[in-house]
């Protein structure tokens, strides 16, 4: 099944180029935007500065969780796996890690539809298997959870 939704999303590739360029700027270039974003929000509208170092540290260690996640249960890329796909772009770590931080409800739910996009256009991109970017929300959902609760 993993396989069957990756191919669905990948397949929307190499149709255009300008969807391609797209595709490669939301899976690439974005996630950073995103990053400054999300930042500049928490500096603006977030007025506590503990709950802002709470959210800082807590982003940082889901990224670490994701880093210690990615080693003990290696998988390999889908353009290592499959020969007939070419990646768009060079994959690398992203630090953001689709991360869904305790914002305010409209912000929140701006950041998933980020999350969601992004996510979108790394399976496209032919970077990441849909179980990957599932296991990515499940953990800002798990991190996003501790922090609105803790």
């Amino acid at each position: 099944m993993n396989d069957s939704i990756f191919f669905f999303f990948y397949n929307l590739a190499h149709s255009s180029e300008l969807f391609d360029q797209i595709v490669i700027f939301v899976a690439d270039i974005f996630p950073y935007i995103v990053v400054i974003l999300a930042f500049l929000f928490l500096i603006f509208y977030k007025k506590n500065f503990k709950e802002t170092i709470l959210i800082f540290f807590s982003s940082a260690f889901a990224w670490f969780l994701a880093y210690v996640l990615k080693f003990l249960f290696h998988t390999q890329r889908p353009f290592d796996l499959f020969p007939n796909v070419v990646s768009l772009f060079p994959a690398f770590a992203l630090f953001f890690n689709h991360k869904k931080i305790g914002l305010s409800t409209q912000a929140g739910y701006l950041f998933i539809f980020f999350a969601f996009l992004i996510g979108a256009s790394r399976i496209i991109a032919g970077v990441h298997f849909p179980v990957d970017i599932l296991g990515g929300f499940v953990l800002g959902f798990f991190i996003a959870f501790f922090v609105k609760n803790r």
